[in-house]
């Protein structure tokens, strides 16, 4: 358990029960929205070094403010319900606390002026729209239908992947030029080739097909590599050092990960001249494929497994037993394991344990980032 994991512990955690209609979700959720309420907040005070460009370009502000308000307000709803229902008043009382600052410091009518668009963005509004839609989607997904039941949301570790999500949007612009400098590099070297544009004017439907193609066989190629050299392995040990799988877990990557891998996955699908219109459907997809297949979700997907990967699929390639260790590198197509022998598909069964041998990494964010850097062995 993560230091932050026992902060967490100790600052809402009691012995009343958990259950739904215990008033310990809707305090959960209170404390989330109020979260996200003094994030939304933050970025209309400083849009110019909390906002992107990107999101302002494809949010209007009508909705970005309609979407602020209708988050206050259920942080104070929640956390009111919370406070009726439990003994504790701890989590309904600070979500409403949160909810109520966020409103004193203007909430949604708080204007929205740049002075410098050109400035430097941490990306906080990225984030606060990432993870309030996974959110919405998937931790109801998980506590309908779960692969483990007694898995709680915030189980050990999560505090952990929470800051791995944040600190991956917060960098976006960073991380996005040192992933795009070398499909932009290519891209140049490559512009005016007849081949490009014959790619380009293929239909969008064949186009996504190749994007995924493409970046699925560079995907496949690198993640086979950062299990099999070591010094790349200690990076890549960082991923799969979780023992529980949901909708974070996927965000637990180091940052050489991200960025080695993105670029090499990202590079084929510039230079091979796509339209960028399929690239970007590409991306929307696999943000949330990525996250689907770490989830705690039990579905019977049989019929799509010989050509998608599912859950099952991938929770294989982070089980401890040792038959499925170094297999399932696939992200998105499984016969392409299939093809070069890589594929573990057990009938009818999940893995009963998640992680590496021994437990190995360290279980903060800090630790884990300098941990590949001073250790020697695989891991």
């Amino acid at each position: 358990m993560s230091d932050l994991d026992r902060a967490f512990k100790r600052a809402f955690d009691d012995d009343e029960p958990t259950t739904l209609g215990s008033g310990w979700w809707s305090g959960a959720a209170s404390v989330f929205c109020g979260s996200l309420a003094m994030a939304g907040v933050a970025c209309f005070l400083f849009p110019d070094y909390l906002t992107t460009a990107e999101v302002r370009a494809r949010l209007p502000l009508n909705w970005a403010r309609a979407i602020l308000q209708v988050v206050i307000v259920l942080a104070f709803i929640l956390g009111l319900i919370s406070t009726a229902l439990r003994r504790r008043k701890v989590m309904g009382l600070f979500g409403m606390s949160l909810a109520s600052i966020a409103s004193i410091l203007g909430g949604s009518g708080i204007d929205f002026t740049l002075s410098n668009a050109d400035a430097p963005s941490l990306g906080l509004d990225w984030f606060a729209l990432n993870v309030l839609l996974l959110a919405a989607l998937f931790v109801p997904m998980e506590r309908r239908w779960p692969l483990r039941p007694e898995q709680s949301t915030f189980r050990p570790g999560w505090t952990t992947d929470t800051l791995y999500f944040l600190t991956s949007h917060l960098f976006v612009q960073v991380t996005t030029f040192l992933i795009l400098a070398p499909a932009h590099a290519a891209f140049v070297a490559l512009d005016g080739q007849a081949w490009r544009s014959a790619i380009a004017h293929l239909p969008l439907v064949v186009q996504f097909s190749a994007v995924l193609l493409c970046a699925d066989l560079a995907e496949y190629g690198i993640h086979r590599a950062f299990h099999a050299v070591p010094a790349l392995w200690r990076f890549h040990a960082i991923h799969h050092s979780s023992i529980d799988m949901d909708w974070l877990a996927g965000s637990r990557l180091h940052i050489v990960d991200v960025i080695v891998t993105r670029a090499i996955v990202v590079c084929p699908l510039f230079a091979l001249g796509f339209d960028q219109r399929a690239v970007a459907a590409y991306l929307v997809f696999v943000s949330f494929h990525a996250v689907f297949i770490h989830a705690n979700v039990r579905f019977d997907l049989s019929r799509l497994e010989p050509w998608i990967v599912t859950p099952r699929f991938h929770h294989w390639h982070h089980a401890k037993e040792r038959a499925a260790i170094d297999k399932n590198f696939a992200v998105h197509l499984p016969w392409i394991d299939r093809l070069f022998g890589t594929a573990y598909e057990p009938a009818d069964r999940w893995p009963e344990h998640y992680g590496i041998e021994g437990d190995p990494v360290p279980p903060d964010l800090i630790p884990q980032t300098v941990w590949p850097l001073r250790n020697r062995g695989r891991g």
